[in-house]
């Protein structure tokens, strides 16, 4: 089995590596590991320490068909997790996103086609359905992104469900909600206030902190990749749903009290421009296929804060890329 993991020097893609290659995917045990990222601002190859030289890492960019045109060929299953993630840089600058986003998913959907890899996952996100009032979106619900990270997410995700369509690509896709969990880049909630609070600074709330998430830890999500990967069905749309639904505000309360800090230290600053007001995912189709979440927000809060708090060695060097 040899397995292509695009963006896999970042926060959920590294994870989706580490947990292959220590055999935390029977399925794919065994399994030969290329990892293909840019090393953008957010890549890091320290995420793969733990794994260092029992894969093959190859830096390079999706949108470069020519380097795909050599790399794809004679891998079994290719995972698409190279994107531009952060919505407050999409709002600053939007180009980037869109191409990474749609143009790395149509050249690396063409790669996969002319190779005939035997199965493709595209991971995308629940903020390509906008934001809803009550109730979980299902696979079916119209996409209407409101911002340029989701829209253009949703460029790529409509590419890869074309190519599945009319070429019979065999490409499913993932929607997710929150991730959180170690080694992800301090430009995100979590690790954006952790990070600030183990330092003494003031963690920067959006508007009225009303704003709602779907939380799930990336062990979660990966294994709910695993399963498309494994299981699902070509031309599907998969949502991995999380375990705990929670405002900003309720969630920076636990941060505060995780590491003992005061009320005073959160600073209210204006709202994100288009800031979605809630996302909910009904995920019945994959717990179908087996699926369950494994880690609750309570333990896999811990262990994140836990994490921070032991590895800022790893945090401190990236800190001016997240103010």
């Amino acid at each position: 089995m040899k397995l292509l993991v695009t963006g896999g020097a970042g926060f959920i893609g590294s994870h989706y590596v580490r947990t292959v290659l220590s055999d935390g995917y029977p399925a794919f045990a065994g399994a030969e590991v290329t990892v293909l990222d840019r090393l953008t601002y957010a890549g890091n190859l320290a995420n793969l320490a733990p794994v260092a030289g029992r894969h093959t890492f190859v830096h390079g960019d999706v949108c470069d068909a020519r380097l795909l045109a050599d790399l794809v060929p004679g891998h079994d299953v290719v995972l698409h997790f190279a994107a531009e993630s952060h919505v407050d840089r999409s709002i600053e600058g939007s180009a980037e996103f869109v191409r990474t986003n749609v143009l790395g998913t149509q050249t690396l959907m063409e790669a996969c086609l002319t190779a005939r890899v035997g199965r493709v996952v595209q991971v995308s996100t629940d903020e390509v359905y906008g934001s809803i009032e009550i109730g979980s979106w299902a696979e079916d619900a119209p996409l209407a992104p409101r911002s340029p990270y989701s829209a253009a997410k949703a460029g790529g995700d409509m590419i890869a469900m074309a190519y599945a369509t009319t070429h019979g690509l065999p490409v499913s896709i993932t929607r997710c909600g929150n991730n959180y969990g170690p080694y992800q880049f301090p430009e995100k909630i979590i690790p954006l206030f952790v990070t600030n609070l183990i330092e003494g600074r003031k963690v920067p709330l959006y508007g009225d902190g009303g704003n709602i998430r779907d939380w799930v830890h990336v062990d979660d999500h990966c294994q709910g990749i695993q399963l498309v990967a494994e299981r699902g069905e070509p031309g599907q749309v998969y949502h991995i749903a999380g375990t705990a639904e929670l405002s900003n505000l309720e969630l920076t309360e636990r941060l505060l009290t995780a590491l003992e800090a005061a009320p005073d230290m959160v600073e209210r600053v204006p709202d994100r421009k288009g800031h979605d007001r809630r996302y909910s995912l009904d995920d019945s189709r994959l717990r179908a296929l087996g699926y369950a979440p494994r880690v609750s927000f309570e333990d896999g809060l811990a262990e994140t804060v836990r994490w921070y708090v032991d590895n800022p060695s790893w945090w401190k060097p990236l800190r001016s890329g997240s103010r």
